[in-house]
């Protein structure tokens, strides 16, 4: 794999980290919590009740919903395409731990097979799409360093 490649898996490989890390953080600390003493079913019934809290809560439920459904129909049709096999356990994986985990590991699997595949790298980022990526990296890692920090 060429240098560009390398470092997009980094990329994708830290989003999915830091993603598991924050979700199952929030999660574990959910479920320890009043709501738990009722076994799983309880406290995962009681967390999809809390995601209509307010319209806020909503927004982003079904913000990730929407997202989760048309990143499952991109991760299976570019799995069908380029032949990157247990696509359903990504899409499991989605679901039962997080989108934001589940993802960018699709990711990194679409990048590797496309590399061996066409045995080239793609066209280089243009230095707007550079600024544009890290600008996006320190918005989302300031909105969730605010959300987790209290």
């Amino acid at each position: 794999m060429l240098r560009r490649s390398v470092c997009l898996c980094i990329f994708y490989g830290l989003i999915a980290a830091v993603a598991l890390v924050a979700t199952w953080s929030q999660n574990l600390a959910y479920f320890q919590g009043p709501q738990g003493p009722g076994g799983f079913a309880g406290a995962f019934m009681a967390f999809i009740d809390d995601t209509r809290v307010n319209p806020a809560s909503r927004s982003i439920t079904v913000d990730i919903a929407l997202f989760a459904l048309a990143g499952s129909t991109f991760m299976i049709l570019e799995a069908r395409r380029l032949g990157i096999r247990f696509v359903w356990a990504y899409i499991l994986l989605g679901f039962l731990v997080a989108i934001s985990v589940a993802f960018p590991l699709f990711m990194i699997a679409r990048e590797r097979h496309q590399c061996w595949r066409e045995g080239r790298d793609v066209e280089p980022l243009r230095p707007a799409d550079w600024l544009g990526v890290g600008v996006t990296t320190l918005a989302v890692a300031g909105l969730t360093a605010h959300i987790l920090g209290g």
